[in-house]
């Protein structure tokens, strides 16, 4: 069975290590974030470095996530004093718990926040696609098809929640995918 996989990209208004409240605040929430999301239904697994803490997320082994890579718009910084981004990979079972995840509880008021912490770029914050059960997707994945979404709009290979694909490319709604839907979920 397909899973889908969700790749989140924003650049930061200040690096990561800035003592600002408003940075601070982005920090603390984000554990708290993650670790609610993981016990979300649908939720599999995200993308954690082998040797957290130990550098910038350009320096770290993502392990089968392959190496960190960022879109061509970023043009800050890549050290740990000056990195200033955030950026997820995860997969999920489907469309509904991805989406019921990002868009309630604690994420959601994260996302009426996110205008406090992030540079509004003209580009998309995130992208979903399918990958085949037991497929890891990487950093670079998830980076094309962010590039992709931005260049040409949603497609079977890179989309949103707003003009999402079922695993066979069938166009679908988010609404059209729910617990008493007979589409994938």
């Amino acid at each position: 069975m397909p899973h889908l996989a969700l790749y989140t990209f924003g650049v930061l208004k200040s690096p990561l290590t800035d003592p600002a409240p408003l940075t601070r605040e982005l920090r603390d929430s984000g554990e708290a974030i993650y670790r609610t999301i993981s016990r979300h239904p649908g939720y599999l697994t995200r993308a954690v470095a082998a040797d957290r803490n130990r550098g910038s997320h350009f320096d770290l082994d993502w392990g089968a996530w392959g190496e960190f890579t960022v879109p061509t718009w970023y043009g800050k910084g890549r050290t740990v004093e000056s990195a200033a981004l955030d950026a997820t990979l995860s997969l999920w079972t489907g469309l509904r718990p991805a989406f019921d995840a990002i868009y309630t509880g604690l994420h959601r008021a994260a996302l009426n926040r996110r205008h406090d912490w992030f540079e509004r770029t003209g580009h998309p914050s995130y992208v979903l696609w399918w990958v085949c059960d037991g497929e890891i997707p990487t950093w670079q994945d998830g980076v094309s098809r962010l590039e992709h979404v931005h260049d040409h709009g949603s497609a079977p290979h890179a989309f949103t929640f707003r003009h999402p694909f079922t695993p066979d490319a069938t166009p679908t709604s988010v609404k059209a995918v729910g617990p008493n839907s007979d589409q994938v979920r």
